[in-house]
């Protein structure tokens, strides 16, 4: 039997990107502010999407000398939580909004992609494109 396609329009739950800073917030610093997502994305009511560019860039931060040592001290357990958890979105289009982090654009790209709900961050540069985005049905917001 074939199985549905994740990222399908009308699968169950919405769609959500997680930049880089919410998934350490969700994952390795158990932040009180990403409780109730972390809560949504486990029970299903949200379903987190991720890319080839964005995991690149978590392996790149995750190698970094401030973070070894706590991902180290985690063992494989939120790299494997996330793999379990996020679904892959390939062959991505460009966003029809320019962040000025050129380092960010992988993000809105994602969610303009997957016709994602919600872009979670703490990023300005991509914040300050919330009201823009909001107009093509794309929430820019903190958890």
């Amino acid at each position: 039997m074939a199985q549905a396609d994740p990222l399908a329009p009308g699968a169950s739950a919405p769609l959500v990107v997680i930049d880089t800073n919410i998934w350490l917030d969700l994952y390795i610093f158990d932040e009180p502010s990403a409780r109730e997502l972390a809560a949504a994305l486990a029970s299903g009511t949200l379903r987190a999407v991720c890319s080839d560019a964005t995991d690149t860039e978590l392996m790149r931060v995750l190698a970094r000398p401030a973070f070894v040592g706590r991902a180290a001290a985690l063992g494989p357990e939120p790299l494997l939580a996330w793999q379990a958890l996020a679904h892959r979105a390939s062959a991505l289009r460009p966003a029809p909004w320019l962040c000025s982090d050129a380092d960010d654009q992988k993000f809105l790209d994602l969610a303009y992609s997957t016709s994602a709900v919600a872009l979670y961050t703490k990023d300005r540069a991509l914040l300050r494109l919330a009201r823009r985005a909001r107009q093509a049905g794309l929430a820019i917001r903190t958890p």
